[in-house]
């Protein structure tokens, strides 16, 4: 029985330093995402497009270093035109980016735009928001990341439609990709991979299925050492206009880059 309690008590004050030190990453989270409001609130209207991404990306910085994650980037994401393609695996995932290109706009579910806080900042930020239930919606969120793009603007898109657990790319939905096409703009396929101090693959980043937001906080801040690796891989120039056999191509560049 005092074996059972000098093996147990070690365990027992790990656990709470671990929740410990997941409120502190918390609580500095929450002072960024408030600090976030406000910038877009009250500043975002007096600056120009330049300022507001210099804001973005070290906002995107501070929290990714608030919540206690460690970007590693392999490759350089340049500011052009040009849609960027990415597996999905957390909300953490438009931060990741946006700390490495702080220009690129993204597209998102509408209901993002109703999360509380976060949904304040990714409107801020020029998201495009699209219904994926109505295909009229759809169809005209395609035409104006196509607009996008041939102005010279960087579009971010998730093109799994949702979230994965991280250990495999769900079979990715053409119809964005279509915008890219129509723009005659290159496509940059980029790779995310979580990690953890236990695992190459960590479990506490993927928000899927009845997931809440409030438990992802909690499980992502509680993480050991968790690091995300960010592949930039080689531009895709279309040379189809078969937008299926693109996002086939795409998503084996991406899984082949992760696993």
């Amino acid at each position: 029985m005092l074996i059972q309690r000098f093996v147990v008590m070690p365990q027992v004050a790990r656990s709470l330093a671990h929740d410990a030190r997941a409120v502190l990453r918390l609580a500095r989270t929450a002072w960024h995402l408030l600090r976030g409001m406000v910038v877009v609130t009250l500043l975002f209207p007096r600056l120009t497009i330049d300022q507001r991404q210099q804001h973005i990306g070290r906002w995107s910085h501070q929290v990714l270093r608030a919540l206690g994650v460690t970007l590693r980037p392999s490759g350089n994401l340049v500011a052009c035109a040009q849609m960027l393609v990415a597996n999905h695996v957390s909300w953490l995932d438009v931060m990741v980016l946006h700390a490495l290109c702080p220009q690129a706009r993204f597209v998102a579910k509408s209901d993002v735009k109703h999360w509380p806080l976060i949904g304040h900042l990714v409107t801020g930020a020029q998201t495009f928001f699209v219904d994926r239930s109505r295909p009229r919606q759809t169809g005209k969120a395609v035409d104006a990341i196509a607009a996008a793009l041939a102005n010279g603007a960087t579009v971010a898109v998730f093109p799994e439609g949702t979230t994965g657990n991280g250990q495999a790319v769900l079979p990715f939905r053409p119809s964005l990709l279509q915008a890219a096409l129509a723009a005659g703009v290159a496509i940059r396929p980029v790779a995310l991979r979580y990690a953890d101090l236990h695992h190459r693959v960590s479990p506490s980043a993927p928000y899927i299925d009845d997931d809440t937001l409030l438990r992802s906080l909690w499980r992502t801040a509680r993480a050991e050492r968790l690091l995300v690796h960010v592949s930039v891989l080689p531009v895709q120039a279309p040379d189809t206009p078969d937008r299926r056999a693109l996002a086939v191509s795409l998503r084996a560049a991406i899984q082949t880059a992760l696993f």
